[in-house]
């Protein structure tokens, strides 16, 4: 008689991490709203607020991830390899340009989630050093989050705050971007770039990615560019990333159906919004106010301006870079739109030097790990606090010098 082979075990779920905060974080703010430490009509009126934010992380993430499965990102990366001719400080550029437009118009969590293992298999592909790569990524998903509302978070709340159309608000921090970038690329360069080059600056470039499914990378390439144009005709963020992804998904259900699951959703990421939210409101109004509004200062001009950056920018590595901009906004005077401006710098380019920082930072060590990649920790946070630092202090005077 031929003996059976054994049952396989079976692999036992287990939930993540960041699944854990998230699930912690809305029950916490449930227990808020529910308990009354934070009251009906505030409860309500937070709620009002992130309902349209929530509309937007949604689509725009699952636009994001489908754009990826239909070949867009890795298209983009062989060409750009391509159009380096094998020349490090070319790569360099083009990998940076990329992180940078990704960040722009996508948002940044999509460069951190999407783009990073894309650069990171470039790297492999090509034989070179991944951890410039995969820097470049983190540091331009936080340091290139300042231009279009639709970039960062933080950003939505800052334009919804201070009353700026997208277009607007772009006019009034492009030198800012400007700034933060233009210190991002340097530091990269002479940071992690320069000292890592392959001998003689040179590589090997690779062969001309063909996505499997052309018809799905025109669709989802369309559907960025839809994306793209609504927001600078001025379209409702959340309307255009919604009119775009339903594009997107039309392709899908017609060339791909079995790729849209319900895992596509960023529930994880939604979780985490709406908890945070209320639990910051709630804490605001239980000492937490008076204790960021103590660290902001009352002080206005150049030192002022700085302090509120720097204070968001050191908030943000304590905890977590949405609720140190949310609870720096709570106390900064509505009118006061220089500084909350700042603040707003802070927490975008300031969340680097430790994971928690920011979401994207969070996001981009999880990706690095997966994919086997390991960035020297002690350098790793001591080029990034010099970025934050030295990032901050530029696109905050550039922020100055517009008001």
């Amino acid at each position: 008689m031929k003996p059976t082979a054994p049952p396989e075990p079976s692999v036992r779920w287990r939930p993540h991490p960041l699944d854990l905060v998230a699930v912690v974080l809305a029950v916490a703010g449930a227990g808020c709203a529910l308990s009354g430490l934070l009251s009906p009509a505030e409860t309500t009126a937070t709620l009002h607020r992130i309902l349209p934010l929530l509309l937007f992380l949604g689509t725009v993430i699952v636009l994001a991830e489908l754009t990826a499965v239909a070949g867009v990102f890795d298209v983009l990366a062989s060409r750009l390899a391509i159009a380096s001719r094998g020349r490090w400080a070319a790569l360099f550029l083009l990998c940076g340009g990329l992180a940078t437009l990704t960040t722009l118009v996508l948002n940044l969590d999509t460069t951190a989630v999407l783009l990073t293992p894309v650069l990171l298999a470039l790297a492999r592909n090509l034989r070179v050093p991944a951890a410039p790569l995969a820097v470049t990524t983190v540091w331009l998903a936080n340091t290139a989050s300042l231009l279009l509302p639709v970039s960062n978070l933080t950003n939505l709340l800052a334009a919804d705050r201070i009353g700026l159309a997208p277009l607007a608000y772009a006019a009034r921090m492009a030198l800012p971007q400007a700034a933060a970038v233009t210190v991002t690329m340097a530091l990269l360069w002479y940071c992690w770039w320069r000292r890592d080059a392959p001998a003689g600056g040179r590589f090997v470039p690779p062969e001309r990615h063909v996505p499997a499914d052309p018809v799905l990378h025109r669709v989802a390439l369309a559907g960025c560019l839809l994306f793209v144009a609504g927001i600078l005709a001025g379209v409702e963020i959340g309307l255009a990333s919604t009119v775009a992804l339903a594009l997107v998904l039309v392709g899908f259900v017609v060339r791909s159906p079995a790729t849209l699951r319900p895992g596509l959703v960023p529930l994880r990421l939604l979780l985490f919004v709406t908890g945070l939210f209320l639990v910051v409101q709630t804490l605001g109004q239980h000492g937490l106010d008076d204790l960021v509004a103590g660290l902001l200062g009352t002080q206005g001009g150049t030192l002022g301006e700085l302090r509120t950056g720097g204070t968001g920018a050191l908030l943000a590595n304590v905890v977590n870079n949405l609720p140190a901009y949310l609870a720096g906004e709570s106390v900064l005077p509505p009118d006061d739109h220089t500084r909350l401006l700042a603040l707003l710098i802070g927490t975008n380019i300031g969340p680097l030097a430790v994971p928690w920082a920011s979401l994207a930072t969070l996001l981009w060590f999880e990706r690095c790990r997966a994919a086997g990649v390991a960035v020297p920790m002690r350098r790793f946070v001591l080029t990034s606090t010099l970025l934050a630092v030295t990032g901050t202090v530029a696109a905050v005077g550039a922020l100055l010098l517009t008001s």
